[in-house]
């Protein structure tokens, strides 16, 4: 690969377009009732309309049209009430009908925008071109076999929503943060799992490069089925320093389709740019156009869950929580679900937001769970939180024994396991000035130490009174006692 300084890569601009391809989560394919189900036996969730057999006719799958309104509402897109579809026509050896069915001229959603967070901290939005429905080919696998390609075609028919930005993008970061806002959007709205892995999310980059001041755009290479977001940055990244290295050189892009190789970071040509006049559009004759009222329209847009950028304005705004306690508890919607309903059960929502940043999120972590299979409900941790609010257990107890109990899901609540261990705060002024007394006659140099101004050893003597009472004391009314003892010394 060319290493070029930053002098020569600093005169030109990166232009990149994504277009990601979302299997949607439906039961049945987009024009059969033929499972839709990943992971079946090669070639078992087929039928004689997946196959593209003569005769037979597609039926629209309607769970996919609302799928597609859903996303674009949360995009900011605005809905094509009257959208039709188009046969695309290419040949593969998955593609059983030799053809694609898809949206050309009348997609269903069209403008829009996602808006991204920076690492500088400033918000840009992504504007989106259009989003359209269609269908997945199935599957070619090359390497299972000496001689022979194996297909599968459980995948083919299986309805996607395919997202396609502007070429707005101008960095590697902001493409990363692009594909993260859509995965995001399609986890909460729960159409799509958005496991790039597995292949229910997909992304194909288009990117050229122009010098910096200029307004047309640069010849353009498209790199096919990127399957992380970590690879579409390193894709970028390799091709805006190879495209800048030809153009330096004095060579010209050749608008051509790429592969990316994750092994060694780089592209190589899979076969030349189609355009759009190559696939011969055309209206498909066997699906009638789709008609959406506004009535269905209201109807979806009120059942519509609340979207990461709603609940980070609500957490911030009406629950003063940080922009870094609400962005992390937003990142995943099972945990945001879990927040949700944990502020439902009690009001002090920055103590709640502590638990699930600090607690729960080691838990998790540690464990490899995500909230959703999590055995503490959050009833159960409000029911914690009330507990440390009313003064009968202090935080550190309530972090290091109770919470533990509560993880192992008994039915118990934080109250009862407190009593059950003989942890409630004692209330015996007595009992606290003798755990007071010991720890000041254990250390009488330390004493001297205080009364000379070193207020810092207050930690010690408390860290000796909560070892003593075994975290059964009130720490602030202790401490203003054990001030008061050892200033009366």
């Amino acid at each position: 690969m060319t290493i070029l300084n930053s002098s020569v890569t600093d005169k030109y601009e990166l232009v990149v377009g994504l277009e990601v391809h979302a299997q949607l989560s439906t039961l049945s394919k987009a024009f059969s009732p033929d499972s839709a189900a990943f992971g079946g036996q090669p070639n078992h969730h087929i039928s004689a309309i997946s196959l593209g057999h003569p005769g037979t006719l597609p039926r629209i799958n309607k769970r996919m049209v609302e799928y597609a309104i859903k996303m674009g509402l949360a995009c900011n897109c605005s809905i094509n009430l009257h959208n039709t579809f188009a046969r695309k026509n290419y040949f593969y050896a998955d593609l059983p009908k030799g053809f694609q069915t898809t949206q050309d001229q009348q997609p269903i959603c069209l403008g829009g925008f996602v808006p991204v967070k920076l690492s500088s901290g400033v918000t840009k939005n992504i504007a989106i071109h259009h989003i359209h429905m269609e269908d997945d080919a199935g599957k070619s696998s090359h390497d299972q076999h000496d001689e022979y390609s194996l297909i599968d075609l459980n995948r083919a028919g299986v309805p996607l929503l395919e997202i396609v930005s502007q070429p707005d993008i101008r960095s590697a970061e902001e493409a990363g943060q692009f594909l993260t806002e859509v995965r995001r959007l399609l986890r909460y709205l729960e159409i799509c799992d958005g496991n790039m892995e597995e292949g229910s999310m997909r992304c194909d980059a288009n990117i050229s490069v122009r010098l910096k001041g200029q307004t047309t755009y640069g010849n353009r290479c498209e790199v096919k089925n990127l399957n992380s977001i970590r690879n579409v940055q390193r894709a970028i990244e390799h091709e805006f320093t190879r495209q800048i290295a030809i153009i330096e050189e004095g060579g010209h892009i050749d608008q051509n389709t790429l592969n990316f190789d994750a092994a060694t970071g780089e592209t190589s040509v899979l076969r030349s740019k189609e355009m759009a006049n190559d696939y011969r559009y055309f209206p498909e004759p066997d699906l009638l156009p789709i008609q959406i009222t506004e009535e269905q329209l209201e109807s979806i847009r009120q059942a519509m869950p609340a979207l990461p950028n709603q609940l980070f304005e609500k957490y911030t705004g009406e629950l003063n929580l940080s922009d870094y306690d609400a962005g992390v508890i937003i990142a995943e919607k099972d945990l945001a679900d879990y927040f949700e309903e944990l502020i439902s059960h009690t009001g002090n929502y920055k103590s709640a937001a502590n638990w699930m940043m600090g607690a729960v999120r080691s838990h998790l972590n540690e464990n490899n769970l995500t909230a959703g299979q999590l055995e503490l409900k959050p009833k159960a941790l409000a029911g914690l939180i009330d507990l440390v609010d009313s003064g009968k257990v202090n935080n550190t107890v309530a972090a290091q024994k109770i919470f533990p109990e509560l993880l192992k899901g008994e039915e118990a609540t934080a109250e009862q396991i407190a009593t059950r261990l003989n942890l409630m705060i004692s209330n015996d002024s007595n009992e606290v000035e003798q755990f007071i007394k010991a720890a000041v006659a254990k250390f009488p140099d330390k004493v001297k130490e205080y009364q000379k101004g070193k207020k810092g050893v207050l930690g010690l003597f408390m860290g000796e009174i909560m070892k003593s009472s075994k975290g059964k004391i009130d720490p602030q009314k202790t401490n203003q006692l054990l001030i008061k003892a050892l200033e009366s010394e």
